[in-house]
């Protein structure tokens, strides 16, 4: 049994993703996306899904080549992901919450790259804007798309420009306009919005084409306010503006280690294609503006593509604050006091502080993690650590497991059945995170009766 509060948590998630096997499933589909159904996003007219099948579209088709393969009105922008095979989709559908960190949810936001909000017409709970802001402090992208005012399709006193300034300032987690933009509460009723001259934007000029010009029809602008967010860029504006903090149609903006994007109108993402009895215009393909190129490109950006590697290449290094844990839990988020010193039951392997996760006999759960951003251009993403497994259990059952993940996507998982003597190395790949900034996390989880100890030490992410 355990006798003194440990360190655990943190170096349980990090042994977790250290212990997971080479060439984890997510660098087969390095972009995770998801879309929101959960509030009235096909209300009225609107039909702002990329299918009908939820969550998960490849059930109405595996490999759509078409927009019809599947059915909605943003199912142009779902088969174009879909057929780069670079991108795993999802919807989260009605009934459901917006949460992050509920390892119970399959469609929690830890376990994708992007959220999509297309035109929400039901105001999120406090609860749920907090998860938002966290999963895009976290690294996460966010893709914000507002329509007019007064477009209140389901008729509950809450449309898409209320619903987002709502987000901006009431979140609980930062109230001021974190992104540095508010929507205006206007109704545009047609226009052709400018794209800026910036050749290196990659969401001008990404991999999906070049982007002169966006659409309106019945849409709003947004009021720039970089004195709350400097990192906030105007990339498209009406064209009777001159680029400023007023008239942005399209924007972008960082927050924490996340990315977020905001576009004034959701004519531009219909496809014109969707659910019979929906009226649908097609301002995905419109020959007037780069719509489809724009939406892509933000995709690419928001969910972690479509960046350009840094002047210089790779810079080969250790990257993981206090490895060791030789400096407590300096570095490290540790959720249940698991890195100690000098514990005489469960030593160090070097020096004399290690962490230590669970242990307690009884149903527990303790967290390690820490965040770090990782160069692109690097070959090596090199995860390792030491690991000492010891339990009272005994036979072939997994009763208490340690898992590793990166970015939300388990990368190995460990349990009572792994118990050996002494400390035993482990190496995990985080190539799938090049360019990003990435949270590793440890988790240990014990069952109700016997103990396991998930002791960490001599952690490592060198890249080269």
């Amino acid at each position: 049994m355990k006798l003194r509060t440990f360190g655990l948590t943190a170096i349980a998630v990090l042994a977790a993703g250290l212990l997971a096997a080479p060439a984890p499933a997510v660098a087969a589909t390095p972009h995770r996306v998801l879309f929101d159904n959960s509030k009235a996003e096909t209300a009225g007219n609107a039909d702002w899904i990329i299918s009908t099948s939820q969550p998960d579209p490849t059930a109405q088709n595996p490999s759509p080549q078409k927009e019809t393969d599947w059915t909605g009105a943003l199912s142009a922008w779902g088969v174009a992901l879909q057929k780069t095979g670079q991108y795993s989709l999802k919807t989260l559908p009605p009934g459901n919450t917006i949460s992050y960190g509920n390892t119970a949810n399959p469609l929690d936001l830890a376990n994708f790259d992007e959220f999509v909000l297309p035109e929400p017409n039901v105001v999120l709970s406090v609860p749920e804007k907090a998860a938002v802001l966290k999963f895009v402090q976290n690294g996460g992208g966010l893709f914000l798309i507002s329509d007019h005012t007064g477009s209140d399709r389901n008729n509950d006193g809450w449309d898409s420009p209320a619903i987002i300034n709502d987000l901006m300032t009431n979140n609980g987690v930062n109230n001021n306009d974190p992104f540095g933009f508010s929507v205006d509460l206007k109704n545009i009723s047609s226009d052709h919005p400018v794209a800026i001259t910036d050749s290196a934007n990659p969401v001008l000029n990404g991999a999906f084409g070049i982007v002169r010009h966006s659409l309106i029809a019945n849409g709003t602008t947004f009021t720039l306010k970089p004195a709350d967010n400097p990192s906030v860029k105007g990339l498209a504006y009406l064209s009777s503006v001159s680029p400023g903090n007023t008239g942005a149609f399209f924007a972008t903006s960082t927050f924490g280690s996340g990315r977020v994007a905001v576009w004034g109108d959701s004519s531009p993402i219909d496809d014109g294609t969707g659910q019979p009895g929906n009226t649908l215009y097609n301002g995905w393909s419109d020959p007037t503006a780069d719509n489809a190129a724009l939406a892509l490109n933000a995709s690419a950006w928001l969910a972690g593509g479509g960046t350009t590697p840094p002047t210089g290449g790779c810079t080969a290094g250790q990257l993981l604050a206090n490895p060791g844990f030789e400096s407590g839990a300096t570095g490290w988020t540790d959720s249940g006091g698991a890195i100690a010193q000098n514990a005489p039951d469960e030593p160090a392997r070097t020096g004399t502080w290690n962490a230590w996760l669970d242990g307690y006999g009884s149903a527990h759960t303790d967290t390690l993690s820490q965040t770090v951003s990782l160069p692109s251009g690097c070959s090596t993403y090199a995860l390792s650590f030491w690991l000492h497994i010891d339990t009272a259990e005994t036979g072939t059952t997994a009763y208490d497991k340690l898992t590793v993940s990166a970015g939300g996507t388990t990368l190995g998982t460990y349990s009572n059945v792994d118990a050996a003597s002494g400390y035993q190395q482990h190496t995990v790949s985080l190539a799938a995170y090049a360019g990003r900034s990435v949270t590793v996390t440890f988790a240990g989880t014990e069952g109700t009766k016997l103990q396991t100890s998930f002791v960490l030490d001599d952690t490592t992410l060198n890249v080269s």
